[in-house]
């Protein structure tokens, strides 16, 4: 049979010639291809002078669809329930709040007088907390004129002696005071009649603004040096602490990315090296890792330049560039057997 006489290196023939030129040109003008990048790549990182600027670590632009359904859907309310500090009803809330929490425990009954003389003095500390020269007073949503208040501090005047006078229904105070976001861990009688309870939750709403995350921070930082005594255990939250935490967690796994970056750095150095120097790849791949780290660095220099929010999830590139360095690695020859 006859040979097919079609060529089926058209493609092929010019690409192996191309990079052989290259090949050629870089061999023969090697400081260019070694202080050139560096240079660039050098002045492409600089671009990292912004990322205190540009780092994007709010939970909700970082794991929700900017068009959800449920964003839409907080749109309508917002629209047609507004929300006025001057006049605040947290049922009117679009969106978590600005506020303060604790929560006073008791094992045993924390309906005492002295569990409330210590509720009562936690609340004064509160109250009178000072943030560039504001106190939760000066920062506080109102209504009717007044900071929006603590149900069962009102109910009791602030009179810890008053606790064992007053005869508290649960959930509802005289059909007007609800106490069911106040008082946990009620024992009722069959009149609704609380005979018991092992905690109260007292809650701090603020005006939004920088003034009012100052001072919350100021309250988590007071609030966890309060120790706690033998009749209640305190527990503390903010609108803000889950996003303290979320922007802390970078901070302590930072030297944890180190170790790991070192380790997969070197394991792809080793799993090129052989004790055959002809067959021995170790300088290809030191150059490789090299060249994914300037890679990495002018990438993101670059995006930060242009202003390019850094999102800490991408901190992750680095090992995907590896692992593909690593993978895409060329293989080693075998040696033949005689």
């Amino acid at each position: 049979m006859a040979r097919c006489g079609c060529r089926t290196d058209c493609i092929e023939k010019p690409i192996c010639a191309a990079f052989y030129k290259l090949g050629h040109f870089v061999g023969s003008h090697p400081w260019w291809f070694l202080v050139i990048p560096l240079l660039v790549s050098g002045g492409l990182g600089a671009g990292f002078y912004f990322l205190k600027e540009y780092e994007a670590n709010d939970i909700e632009d970082q794991f929700t669809p900017l068009d959800g359904a449920a964003k839409g859907e907080r749109d309508v309310v917002q629209k047609y329930f507004p929300q006025n500090d001057s006049d605040f009803s947290s049922q009117r809330l679009y969106t978590e709040g600005t506020y303060a929490s604790l929560i006073a425990v008791s094992k045993k009954n924390i309906l005492t007088e002295t569990a409330f003389k210590e509720i009562i003095e936690l609340d004064n500390i509160v109250r009178h907390m000072t943030s560039d020269n504001n106190t939760y007073l000066d920062l506080c949503a109102k209504t009717n004129d007044t900071c929006a208040p603590n149900a069962i501090l009102e109910l009791i005047y602030y009179n810890a002696s008053k606790i064992a006078d007053i005869n508290l229904t649960y959930p509802v105070y005289k059909t007007e005071i609800f106490l069911g976001t106040t008082v946990g861990g009620v024992n009722t009688s069959d009149q609704n009649l609380i005979y018991g309870a092992q905690a109260i939750r007292l809650v701090y709403y603020l005006r939004d603004g920088k003034t009012a995350k100052s001072w919350l921070e100021t309250f988590l930082e007071v609030l966890s040096k309060t120790e706690s005594s033998d009749t209640i255990k305190v527990s503390y939250f903010t609108s803000v602490s889950r996003q303290q935490e979320f922007e802390e967690n970078p901070r302590k796994v930072i030297p944890l990315f180190s170790i790991t970056y070192f380790l997969a750095i070197f394991f792809s150095i080793v799993s090129c090296m052989r004790f055959d120097c002809v067959r021995n790849k170790v300088w290809v791949a030191t150059f490789g890792v090299l060249s994914a780290g300037l890679g990495v660095l002018s990438g993101f220099g670059m995006l930060l330049y242009c202003g390019m929010p850094f999102a800490m999830t991408v901190a992750n590139a680095p090992f995907l560039i590896l692992a593909q360095l690593t993978a895409t690695t060329p293989a080693l020859p075998r040696e033949r057997r005689r």
